[in-house]
């Protein structure tokens, strides 16, 4: 039988602070990063997801768990103080395969969330929530939603839904716009020097949005310290993320290869994903 835990106020977040956290899709890339970097940090970790998890280690429990599945999500998240959800479609593609995971499984999170007494939510976002924004111009947490992609436009949703579950039910909400995140861990073309995230920084990204001990609702770009980042976090410096990877120690190998960008991609943040099924006129895109 499920127990609802009861919703603390703001206050016992402070002095409880998030013990019990639960990674949904944790078999997936940032999933198994996450999985090794937070190792012993909490007194549980409790790792869901519908693939393999294999043996678990110390203070790690493993939930087989469907995220279009409410009930599995309900029992998965009893106990548990911060969500941080991973799960569901992981790059553009038919709408029939981002509406069930990526709108409705990232409904299911937060309103299971929201029933089980859950005080934090961490939503994976991604630089597609704004990928339309012109490249020649930084941006920050400010600048208006603007998404390159069906995915694109499931992350807006994510956001859109993490502000209403903070304002209207009192959760405490990080999205994360995360760059470019790789497994081997480093970029791989000239784009990738700008959005890059090492796996060492995003832990600690993801570290940090747990740790802090009172936000209501915070968007931040998961992006290493690029020198060629065009993204600006400095309006969420309070959260004490200080990424330490910069992509620059591979920039003369990546440009010497010479590759060319497609025209499309090259004029927008979201680079391949604009060019996609494109047929709109570029110079109408402010």
């Amino acid at each position: 039988m499920i127990k609802t835990a009861a919703v603390l106020p703001q206050a016992d977040i402070l002095e409880h602070g998030m013990k019990r956290i639960l990674i949904t899709g944790a078999a997936g890339k940032i999933g198994n990063a996450l999985r090794q970097g937070l190792r012993g940090s909490y007194s549980l970790i409790r790792l869901a997801d519908i693939a393999s998890l294999g043996s678990t280690a110390a203070d790690e429990e493993l939930a087989t768990t469907d995220i279009r599945d409410m009930a599995a999500l309900e029992k998965a998240m009893v106990g548990i103080d911060c969500v941080v959800h991973l799960a569901g479609v992981p790059e553009e593609a038919a709408w029939d395969q981002v509406l069930p995971l990526n709108i409705e499984g990232c409904y299911n999170v937060f309103e299971a969330a929201r029933r089980c007494g859950v005080k934090r939510v961490i939503f994976a976002s991604s630089n597609h929530a704004v990928g339309f924004h012109r490249r020649e111009r930084f941006i920050d947490n400010t600048v208006d939603p603007r998404p390159d992609s069906r995915y694109g436009v499931s992350k807006v949703f994510g956001e859109a839904l993490g502000r209403l579950y903070a304002d209207k039910y009192g959760l405490s909400v990080a999205c994360l716009r995360i760059g470019t995140f790789r497994t081997p861990d480093r970029p791989v073309d000239a784009r990738q020097l700008l959005t890059w995230i090492s796996h060492r920084d995003m832990v600690q990204l993801v570290r940090r949005c747990i740790d802090h001990p009172n936000y209501h609702f915070v968007t931040v770009y998961g992006v290493s310290n690029n020198l060629r980042s065009r993204w600006d976090n400095t309006n969420v410096k309070f959260i004490g993320y200080r990424p330490e990877d910069d992509s620059e120690i591979f920039a003369a190998e990546i440009l010497a290869l010479g590759a060319k960008e497609n025209e499309i991609a090259a004029q927008f943040h979201g680079a391949h994903y604009c060019p996609m099924e494109f047929t709109g006129d570029p110079s109408q895109i402010d």
